[in-house]
């Protein structure tokens, strides 16, 4: 069984830097045909994709998102880690780990994690 779990700061102040994890258990984040994205969904709004770090290593991330949000991991962990920048209130959601399947979606979702951003 596979199991995600997110874990940070529930409180940010504007202009600071997000930093969430994801700690996998039940599989290795560097197994093949396999990512690991961060998902969003802000107070009565949809769900929005923030970016994923596929098995090879390499980052993609949404294009309203790109130059303030970064995802790494610790393969020593099996974690993946979710920073994102100069945060405004608009940022925030409860934020999600999900794994998704080449080809396949989304199979696995970790609790979510809520962060407010507020002075």
């Amino acid at each position: 069984q596979v199991q995600l779990q997110e874990s940070g700061p529930g409180l940010v102040k504007p202009s600071q830097t997000l930093s969430l994890t994801c700690t996998v258990s039940g599989d290795s984040i560097t197994s093949s045909y396999v990512f690991w994205a961060w998902i969003r969904q802000p107070p009565g709004k949809g769900l929005e994709w923030i970016g994923a770090i596929i098995y090879s290593g390499n980052t993609y991330y949404s294009p309203s998102l790109k130059s303030r949000a970064s995802i790494s991991r610790d393969t020593s962990k099996n974690q993946v880690t979710l920073h994102v920048s100069s945060v405004i209130p608009e940022d925030t959601a409860v934020y999600y780990c999900v794994r998704v399947v080449d080809r396949v979606g989304v199979d696995y979702w970790g609790q979510g994690t809520q962060v407010t951003v507020s002075s």
